[in-house]
């Protein structure tokens, strides 16, 4: 079992960066695909990024490639999700999530933080 804290999130103006962490505890972090998800007000929660156990696949929703960029630090247990060139419509609350495979279905996913609000400004 794991469990997940983020941190990191803030208002921020369109245009700027943010850097979310999600720390885990316990210690099978490095066999647990991480991803990140997001949450806007009245609207489904979303895939984001995911990474696979090693680090050495990632894959990223259309609307951030190029911008987000998802990393983990096994020996730190630790799951990061840099954010550049932010837009109003990343509004929304993030969590990160862990799970067996590296997959964009919220399903596939078993266990999850409690979410940081992160806020873009126009």
């Amino acid at each position: 079992q794991v469990q997940l804290v983020e941190s990191g999130g803030g208002v921020v103006q369109a245009g700027g960066s943010l850097r979310l962490s999600c720390a885990a505890s316990g210690r099978t972090f490095s066999t647990y695909a991480m991803g990140w998800f997001r949450q806007a007000p009245g609207k489904e929660r979303e895939f984001v990024a995911a990474i696979a156990r090693s680090g050495r696949s990632t894959v990223y929703a259309v609307s951030v490639q190029g911008r987000f960029t998802i990393s983990r630090d096994n020996a730190e247990k630790m799951a990061y999700l840099q954010m550049n060139s932010l837009k109003p419509e990343d509004t929304a609350v993030y969590y990160c999530a862990a799970g067996n495979i590296q997959a964009m279905g919220a399903s596939y996913y078993d266990y999850w933080g409690q979410g940081t609000q992160v806020t873009v400004s126009s």
